[in-house]
């Protein structure tokens, strides 16, 4: 069974808990800093002020981000990869304290949405995508090609990945999908490998994580989400058939795609 810790509280605070260079993959998907009184959304066809919580009001969201990110490479193997979720409001802010502290960004992988919410204004574009940065300590990263190519039918996994928005499994306004973990989880990391989720919300990482025989850190703030998350991580039985898994995952055979061989192969590149 997997090695499952769950933190409630402040992820700087406890991240520097933890030993350094003991983690294998973060997946972070920190506040947006959308919340405010000049921040608008739309709830059941109006439009509304957008406020997802107290977690989401940061003041100085440069000096948020550098520091809970200065900790998470501390704790990031050599060979590790940290995969940062954002939008418009803070993908700038964070690709600008990467290069400030001389990582290797990878990628920046662009999650188009097609089924995206429409807009009720008519002042700009329906937001239909987010980022992910994708980086590393040095160019020496672990990261699973031949399981990209798989995934991907076949053929070389693009940085634009057209994934539908799902309904949410929880309560929490921001949750992300499973299925874009699945990828991230299954090309970023082996079996057995730690990944920490500094900012867990409703556990979806931590769900994935565990579902595919990956031990897991997970911390959040709020105790409401904490629960959530806790509960629907205790809950996720561990994938005993993952070639099965990935049949399912990519519609296609075993022998169609060969997983045995790809399944836990590693390179680091």
């Amino acid at each position: 069974m997997p090695d499952i810790k769950l933190f409630n509280g402040d992820a700087l605070e406890i991240i520097k808990q933890l030993q350094s260079k003991s983690i294998d993959l973060i997946f972070a998907d920190p506040p947006y800093n959308l919340s405010g009184e000049n921040h608008l959304t739309c709830k059941s066809g109006k439009i509304a002020k957008c406020d997802k919580g107290s977690w989401d009001h940061i003041d100085d969201i440069d000096e948020f981000n550098k520091k809970w990110i200065e900790e998470c490479i501390r704790v990031l193997k050599d060979n590790g990869t940290i995969w940062i979720s954002g939008t418009l409001h803070n993908h700038p802010s964070i690709g600008v304290i990467l290069k400030q502290l001389n990582l290797w960004i990878i990628n920046d992988i662009i999650w188009f949405k097609p089924n995206a919410a429409p807009l009720i204004q008519k002042n700009r574009f329906v937001p239909s995508t987010e980022l992910i940065w994708l980086a590393a300590k040095s160019k020496q990263y672990y990261f699973n090609y031949e399981m990209a190519v798989r995934l991907a039918n076949g053929k070389q996994m693009r940085n634009l990945w057209e994934l539908s928005a799902e309904k949410h499994k929880t309560m929490h306004p921001t949750e992300k999908p499973e299925k874009l973990l699945e990828r991230i989880v299954l090309i970023g990391s082996k079996q057995e490998d730690i990944i920490l989720d500094p900012f867990m919300g409703s556990g979806t990482t931590g769900a994935v994580a565990k579902r595919l025989n990956r031990n897991f850190v997970g911390i959040e703030i709020d105790q409401t989400y904490y629960n959530i998350a806790q509960k629907r991580i205790e809950n996720t039985n561990v994938e005993t058939n993952l070639v099965q898994f990935l049949e399912k995952l990519t519609h296609k055979t075993s022998s169609q795609l060969d997983f045995y061989s790809t399944i836990e192969k590693s390179k680091n590149y």
